[in-house]
């Protein structure tokens, strides 16, 4: 029987969702199951949005131009303009989805067996990105004491070899909340520069920081124009997950030149898509601001709901939404499997994301879990009691240290 590739076998499964079937038989048996482990709002998506796609007066739903719209890019250029991103439309490339971005980035900055720099934990998906890229990641161990800040630049610069060819961040962080600061981002940017190397940031979570934080966009950082890759997407801005609508953004004309050529090479993003994305572009203020309310109040719930628990310790993010939690267990997999398996409380039961494969350092974050609070303010009180009654008989459970 032939064979598959080393490239299938070495993309690794998604962390996210390798617990699914055993929700599933969970739900088969009656539990209700509070779904803390995948970051899909049930935020409703903007009603401009989807009138766009009810109203929708198209006789062909043809192709658009590989790098997007233009009338998408012109207004997506001037909403960036209004939050201080000073970007034009020949900077933007539409992706399908910030995946596609960051693959496109990869492919068009790295030759194959070179490296790209991440601070861990990470989104589990650059990993698989990193596969498809014929790329590989070297990660930076951010801690939980520190709340996962920036691990020191020293730490970070002792990582680049000659096969360095970036240095990646997602701002504010998936899987840990954490928002990195101007002086974070500066001393990032005097590596890259020192280094000559690229910068990307994945800032898809931009509208949600919290507490009076305010992102610091790295398009912003002086001097290195030519250095920065910036990410975004559609999907948590405008809890539309399921548009797959993203951006590659870059004042580099080189690399912009050649990323377009892969868009090319997959034709065009969706088109249906672009036009609920832009329509999207005309979402209120007030539909930002009531969205950032309900997540401070569901972040405060979670998180001091865990730390109220013996044993465990969540940091208090400042951003998306989204935490990672140290539990007092001896395996937090295990734990995760064994509460879909064997726990339930009054018919309830808690589905987490083990934070091991946010991690790319063997046996790192095997206490921890990532928790995505999307879920209404009642629901992740339940699940916060859930996950107290289950630390109480959970058989792995360990003493506090």
């Amino acid at each position: 029987m032939p064979k598959i590739s080393q490239k299938a076998v070495d993309m690794p499964a998604s962390p996210i969702r390798k617990l699914v079937p055993y929700s599933e038989i969970a739900k088969k048996q009656g539990k209700i199951v509070y779904h803390l482990n995948i970051g899909q709002p049930d935020i409703e998506t903007p009603e401009v949005a989807l009138n766009a796609i009810k109203n929708m007066d198209r006789k062909v739903i043809e192709y658009s131009h590989s790098a997007g719209f233009e009338s998408y890019r012109n207004n997506l250029s001037a909403y960036y303009k209004r939050t201080g991103i000073n970007v034009n439309p020949e900077d933007i490339l539409i992706t399908t989805g910030g995946s596609e971005a960051l693959i496109f980035g990869f492919m068009t900055t790295c030759n194959v067996g070179d490296e790209v720099i991440i601070p861990e934990p990470f989104y589990a998906n650059y990993n698989g990105f990193a596969v498809t890229a014929g790329i590989n990641v070297v990660p930076v161990t951010s801690t939980i004491e520190t709340g996962f800040a920036l691990p020191a630049v020293e730490e970070i610069e002792k990582k680049i070899t000659s096969k360095t060819r970036a240095i990646v961040i997602c701002n504010p962080g998936n899987p840990t909340g954490y928002l990195y600061s101007k002086s974070e981002l500066e001393q990032l940017r005097d590596l890259v520069k020192k280094h000559d190397l690229f910068l990307f940031a994945d800032e898809v979570y931009r509208e949600f920081c919290y507490d009076g934080a305010i992102p610091f966009s790295v398009m912003n950082l002086e001097g290195i124009d030519e250095n920065v890759i910036m990410i975004d997407s559609v999907s948590k801005r405008y809890s539309m997950c399921g548009a797959r609508i993203g951006a590659l953004i870059t004042k580099n004309k080189e690399v912009m030149a050649a990323a377009l050529k892969f868009g090319q090479a997959r034709l065009s993003p969706p088109t249906i898509d672009q036009i609920a994305s832009e329509a999207a572009l005309n979402t209120p203020q007030s539909y930002f601001d009531n969205v950032v309310a309900e997540y401070v109040e569901r972040r405060n719930i979670m998180v001091k709901g865990l730390n109220s628990i013996p044993g465990v310790f969540c940091p208090n993010p400042s951003g998306a939404f989204y935490c990672v939690a140290k539990f007092p267990v001896d395996d937090a997999e295990k734990f995760c499997q064994w509460l879909l398996e064997d726990f339930q409380f009054e018919g309830q039961t808690v589905m987490m994301a083990p934070a091991n494969g946010f991690y790319s350092t063997k046996g790192a974050g095997k206490q921890e879990a990532r928790i995505a609070y999307v879920l209404n303010q009642d629901s992740l009180r339940k699940a916060v009691i859930c996950l107290e009654e289950a630390l109480k008989v959970y058989p792995g459970r360990i003493s506090e240290q």
